[in-house]
């Protein structure tokens, strides 16, 4: 049995660990945890929970992702992607649905980790992930239209198109001071890093505007701005553990759920934690990544909590501020507790319309248009999958639109794969100069009469076995021997050799003897497994197209 892929780095990092090093990771742990403190709260509040809960995911899951994690300076919480596909969870299922899909989507992330496919997950072709991205952020944006102009509205319809209708027939009742809050929290954010690269602009805009949004109420006595305290009510304790309710009818109804959870959550940190390597030049361990967002997935959900994964703004802060190592992430943790205990009651005093400032520029910040305008002038294939994600994101759901991603990413990895594979035949002559297996240059064997060679390039797998099947009847007649060169295939998958089988027993019928040549090592252990190797006979398996041709030689005569 394979040993498991799990090396958290906290572990050998803390070897090694000294005053400097815990230094710098103080200072960019604190930073990185006043960075989180409002996203976690607008993230939660968008999701349809209460502002703690987005600072309990936080809290949690940042330090499990830290303690666990394959990455030096990955930030674990809750992030943008995860809002439309949470919300969506808890207005049909509630907040005990949302917790028993997160935890699901736990133990998804962790089996995948276990079973070591970090390394797959990371090859999901490039415009499914913008059209994911740019179709959340589109929708997140859709969310806050509604706070960001102080809207009057009984209910907001949960489909893209009918909340835009919703919106139009709405605006007559714009709350002006609201849109005046929700403006200047947007410029506020895009102006602040012009003077310090060191405090975040949502943290200024959120402090600003509540000072503001506070001498207006109280002092001023302007009313119908709402802040978070209208909506929610603040409890800021530690939570105690919740027990779930798990029983196969609802497993069954949010497994869906869970999948789309376990994959959004496996692409983002991955891609975060690879974006990191890139500017820190250290290497992550996917595998220990995967298993510890799917243990922080699945503490979170028994605190009340919501899915999380490794965000890529706050790991950059942490990484520009100088964190190291995972000590970093847990002092960030540790300060966003400390908040909560001490600071919690007075988020109660934000506006709304500020929060939607934030989430404006965060949907701004994901969209990654220059990308999408860029994609768009790629191939035709690659337009198509792109668009199609990114409408299914936004006009229908996320869950639906990862099924259809995946199934386009595996459907456009056939066509690709069976587009590289080529079937070749040769009758009288077969020409090997520049092969690789010759003695000679311009080296030229002769093929017996009633010989026939097959080369087949590139792997024999489900997505191109068809294709040999279409060369051998195009060539249409009967020779005494068919010899198939292999020397070019790097692997074979059950439904290549459901079809080598196949030739070979139709073959037989035919009075035709079937010779394999070159076969490599990895497709030897195929058949030979599978048992046809014992089929077809040893001796009809050559290392080489010589010793193929020798074997014909004996056989015809």
């Amino acid at each position: 049995m394979k040993r498991i892929d799990f090396q958290p780095v906290l572990f050998d990092t803390l070897k090694n660990y000294s005053k400097e090093k815990f230094f710098t990771d103080l200072m960019a742990g604190i930073i990185v945890g006043i960075v989180a403190l409002p996203l976690a709260i607008a993230f939660g509040i968008a999701s349809g929970v209460s502002p703690e809960q987005g600072l309990i995911t936080a809290i949690i899951a940042g330090f499990i992702v830290s303690f666990l994690g394959g990455s030096n300076v990955q930030i674990g919480g809750p992030t943008g992607a995860f809002i439309v596909i949470v919300y969506g969870i808890i207005q049909q299922f509630g907040i005990e649905g949302l917790a028993i899909a997160t935890v699901m989507a736990g133990i998804m992330l962790v089996l995948m980790g276990v079973f070591k496919l970090g390394t797959i997950i990371r090859f999901i072709p490039y415009p499914i992930v913008v059209g994911f991205t740019s179709g959340i952020a589109l929708t997140i944006f859709t969310t806050q239209i509604k706070d960001l102009f102080g809207l009057t509205m009984d209910k907001v319809p949960a489909d893209f198109i009918s909340k835009w209708i919703a919106y139009f027939h709405s605006f007559d009742t714009t709350n002006w001071i609201a849109l005046g809050v929700g403006i200047g929290s947007i410029l506020l954010i895009i102006v602040t890093p012009r003077f310090s690269k060191k405090i975040p602009g949502s943290l200024i805009a959120i402090i600003v505007m509540t000072v503001i949004s506070y001498l207006l109420r109280h002092h001023l006595n302007i009313t119908g701005l709402e802040t978070i305290g209208d909506r929610f009510e603040i409890n800021a304790s530690l939570p105690t553990p919740n027990g779930l309710a798990f029983n196969i009818e609802t497993i069954n109804q949010l497994l869906p759920a869970a999948f789309t959870i376990a994959i959004l959550g496996a692409i983002e940190s991955l891609l975060s934690a690879t974006v990191a390597d890139g500017v820190t030049g250290h290497k992550h361990n996917s595998n220990t990544e995967l298993i510890a967002q799917g243990a922080a997935n699945i503490v979170v959900p028994f605190f009340g909590g919501i899915p999380a994964t490794g965000a890529i703004a706050r790991t950059m802060t942490n990484i520009n501020n100088g964190g190291k190592t995972p000590v970093a992430g847990l002092i960030h943790a540790v300060v966003l507790l400390l908040i909560l205990l001490f600071l919690g009651p007075l988020t109660k005093h934000i506006p709304m319309a500020c929060l939607a400032g934030v989430l404006v520029i965060v949907s701004y910040n994901m969209s990654e248009w220059r990308t999408f305008k860029s994609l768009m002038k790629n191939s035709r294939s690659d337009v198509a999958v792109l668009l199609t994600t990114f409408l299914l994101t936004v006009i229908f759901d996320l869950t639906i639109a990862i099924e259809i991603g995946l199934l386009l990413a595996l459907v456009l990895f056939m066509k690709r794969m069976s587009e590289v594979t080529h079937i070749t035949v040769a009758k009288d002559q077969l020409d090997l100069s520049n092969e690789g297996e010759i003695y000679h240059e311009e080296e030229k064997l002769i093929v017996p009469q009633g010989v026939e060679v097959y080369e087949i390039d590139g792997p024999f797998f489900f997505g191109v076995a068809n294709k040999f099947d279409e060369c051998m009847k195009t060539i249409g007649d009967k020779p005494r021997i068919r010899i198939i060169r292999m020397r070019k295939v790097p692997f074979m998958d059950t439904t290549g050799l459901h079809n080598l089988e196949s030739l070979y027993r139709l073959s037989t019928k035919e009075k035709i003897q079937v010779i394999l040549s070159g076969v490599n090592e990895q497709v030897r252990t195929t058949l030979q497994k599978s048992g046809f190797a014992d089929v077809i006979g040893e001796e009809n398996i050559c290392r080489d197209i010589h010793a193929a041709l020798q074997r014909t030689t004996e056989l015809i005569n």
